[in-house]
């Protein structure tokens, strides 16, 4: 295939991979749980509009006025003065997030609270939505279905009556909240507090509203009211909704009369301008928060309830004025104990880290502050993100080809930075919430690819190290025609690879050795070794050494192709099955040969002497070592983390940093446990709470890493490192330990 067809098929298959993940629901879903985070937090907190004040209902405000904290035992009487004081202050729209259903112990609150709701003639109280039974159903073929509607509960007559509008605010049973309905499809379309609130606080425009429609069409006007108060305030948004969503071109006839008239002044057109994005947009909104819990402007309760008491509210925080504001009065805890007690919270991208979540109260105030400022999260267009991914994507395929490794890389860094730089100042300056971790994936993506095509094709030029491969099987046996050897080494007589290093060892072979007769023990050295051989060559290792007891193999590839560790850790779980096969079946206990094999990764020496090769260097030192720290720490299979670093498939366990015997530099030791595919429950269980008690050691927390190594021996009673850890904890807690902390050290070969 032609070089140039293999860059474009690459690049349309990124371009098109990135298309199909942002279609999915995936793709949404990564993007709102990473992208939308990420960009927030990038972002960080922005100053809320002043047109909207939180009053609070929380833990200073019960103490000042002797309460419990828990709103629905509040007085009802207390909340028709609250309204009394800010309508004298002037606040134009007061919105209620208390669900006031049933009645008060004391009649006589509800009908103060009625009373000052209705003199006030401003107030919007919140409703739930709740799913009622409206009957039976039974189709065609006698199947019997109860139908179930959706729509608000009813709140206490009396005072239900007396308000101006009564909307649900409900939010998505989520992970955490993102978004908010501005019409609520499934109960009828009805509009929720948010957009109620607005349609309010705009009704002084709406004089301007009807003659820029009746602009744009005259026949509209006939459906809506003369005068803003006249009808009820539900019917006429419900009227707007359906004039917008069923003549959408109507939006920017009156964007255009807008844009022309000169009878408004600024503010007033913004206020135009929401309601029309309100009326045409989705039905639902991307929350676009301010910041962190109460960054709304927020009030405790009690401090506007004592505005009597100072007529020009000395007791309010500095800058606060209630006239022309629109006021949410709800519960608001300041601490995360107060919100324990009245759950009425939401885990957001602004969350705080102690777990204080902002409240469902300012949730809706943050809902309704948007929509005033036009200012919602909004997604890019479907045309424009799809558009951006398949280039993108189309690009980084081909260039990566193109291109080194190294300039590869470097020019992924830049494209990830310009993107990310664009992707946050839209999301800053316009609210725009462009895809950021499909187009990262991506340019991850097409990377790894290229890099695979362009592996491959260096392969196909170059046959040196399948030649050097060779050459090794022939020192050790294999027929290979005598002209690959100067193929490995050219004219030299050492070469420098780069390899795993296996190295094997059996436990209490010298003791067996003693007690054996030397034909005997020949023959179950012979057997033993071909037990060791038969893992080594299915996983494509090569065995350079055997003396007596000990093994030393080592894979000879790509030195940057990290399958060549995992064969090396493939053949030592199969080695050591076998091994334990064959002590299985020996009839005569003191004919188990218990095998210790060590694993390490590294540059050594080839070296060609006398007919024969080997390799030379301190990574087969290392990897000696290695093994024989399985004496110590009682355990079967320990390879260090330049083995282990980025393998997947494999459960091991960290066991930290060791000081080997004749090392000066640290070797951070794992435990190579089992694949991890077929791993036991309990081995995963011994991995996970080892490397807990382990963290909890290396911090010094000496009982609580003591009980972790408990509990794993009340399950493992002969775990060896649970025990090599467990007797430091208990020296530590009386001998605290020195420098090198928390490097342990072997002395013993």
């Amino acid at each position: 295939m032609a070089k140039w067809l293999k860059q474009l098929l690459l690049g349309s298959f990124i371009g098109l991979f990135g298309v199909l993940v942002y279609l999915l629901p995936l793709g949404l879903a990564l993007e709102e749980k990473f992208g939308l985070n990420w960009l927030f937090h990038l972002r960080g907190v922005v100053t809320s509009p002043d047109d909207v004040i939180v009053v609070a209902i929380d833990q200073p405000s019960a103490t000042q006025l002797d309460l419990p904290i828990t709103p629905r035992l509040w007085p009802r009487d207390l909340h028709a003065s609250l309204i009394d004081k800010l309508t004298e202050v002037g606040a134009r729209v007061i919105i209620f997030d208390l669900i006031f259903d049933t009645p008060s112990v004391i009649p006589e609150n509800d009908k103060k609270l009625a009373h000052a709701i209705k003199a006030a003639g401003n107030v919007v109280l919140i409703e739930r939505l709740v799913y009622r039974d409206t009957g039976l159903l039974i189709d065609d073929e006698q199947t019997q279905n109860r139908l179930f509607e959706e729509g608000p509960a009813p709140l206490l007559p009396i005072i239900a009556d007396a308000a101006e509008a009564r909307a649900p605010f409900p939010l998505p049973k989520a992970e955490r909240v993102n978004d908010y309905w501005t019409f609520k499809a499934s109960a009828g379309d009805i509009p929720t507090a948010p957009v109620i609130v607005l349609q309010i606080f705009t009704l002084p425009i709406y004089d301007d509203f009807v003659r820029l429609l009746q602009a744009a069409d005259p026949t509209i006007t006939e459906q809506l009211p003369s005068h803003a108060k006249d009808g009820d305030i539900e019917d006429l948004i419900l009227t707007l909704r359906h004039i917008f969503i069923n003549r959408p071109q109507i939006t920017q006839k009156i964007q255009a009369e807008l844009n022309r008239d000169s009878n408004m002044n600024l503010t007033e057109k913004k206020m135009v301008t929401s309601l029309l994005n309100l009326y045409s947009g989705h039905e639902k909104n991307y929350l676009n928060f301010y910041g962190p819990p109460r960054s709304i402007t927020t009030v405790p309760y009690y401090q506007v309830s004592k505005l009597h008491e100072n007529k020009i509210a000395k007791n309010l925080p500095e800058g606060i004025d209630f006239k022309d504001k629109v006021v949410f009065v709800g519960f608001s805890g300041a601490t995360q104990p107060e919100q324990d007690i009245v759950r009425d919270d939401y885990h957001t991208v602004f969350s705080n880290p102690d777990g204080l979540f902002i409240s469902g109260v300012e949730i809706a105030a943050t809902a309704f502050a948007n929509l005033l400022e036009n200012k919602p999260i909004r997604p890019l267009p479907l045309s424009g993100a799809l558009g951006i991914l398949f280039l993108l994507g189309f690009v980084m395929g081909i260039v990566f080809l193109i291109l080194s490794t190294r300039e590869s890389i470097v020019l992924g860094i830049f494209v990830i930075s310009i993107y990310t730089f664009c992707a946050y100042y839209l999301f800053k300056e316009a609210a725009i919430w462009s895809p950021v971790m499909i187009p990262l994936s991506q340019i991850l993506f097409a990377f790894i690819l290229a890099e695979i095509q362009k592996h491959h094709l260096e392969k196909k030029k170059s046959k040196q190290l399948e030649i050097q491969l060779a050459e090794i099987r022939k020192s050790l046996g294999s027929s290979y025609p005598n002209r690959t050897v100067e193929r490995i080494l050219g004219n030299k007589d050492e070469q420098g690879i780069c390899s795993p290093c296996l190295t094997t060892d059996v436990a209490g072979y010298t003791t067996l050795s003693e007690l054996m007769d030397s034909r005997d023990l020949g023959q179950l050295i012979n057997e033993y070794r071909d037990v060791l051989k038969n893992p080594i060559r299915q996983h494509d290792g090569h065995i350079m050494d055997m003396i007596a007891d000990s093994m030393l193999a080592i894979w000879i590839d790509d030195p940057e192709n990290a399958s060549l560790r995992t064969k090396a850790c493939q053949a030592s779980l199969d080695l050591a099955a076998a091994v334990e096969r064959f002590n299985q079946s020996q009839s005569d206990s003191r004919l188990l040969l218990p095998t210790r094999i060590g694993l390490h990764f590294g540059e050594m020496s080839l070296r060609r002497g006398d007919g024969s090769y080997n390799v030379i260097g301190d990574v087969v030192n290392t990897a000696n070592r290695i093994q024989g720290a399985n004496k110590v720490l009682k355990t079967r299979i320990l390879l260090s983390s330049e083995v282990a670093d980025g393998l997947d498939g494999f459960l091991t366990r960290s066991l930290g940093d060791f000081i080997l015997p004749g090392k000066t530099i640290p070797v951070k030791l794992l435990e190579l446990v089992a694949y991890r595919q077929s791993a036991s429950e309990e081995q995963l269980w011994l991995c996970e709470i080892f490397m807990r008690a382990l963290n909890a050691y290396q911090l010094q927390r000496w009982i609580e890493a003591s009980q972790g190594f408990y509990d794993i021996l009340k399950v493992f009673p002969t775990d060896g490192p649970t025990q090599f850890f467990l007797s430091l904890c208990l020296r530590y807690m009386d001998e605290p330990p020195t420098s090198p902390w928390p490097t342990s050290r072997i002395d013993s070969k």
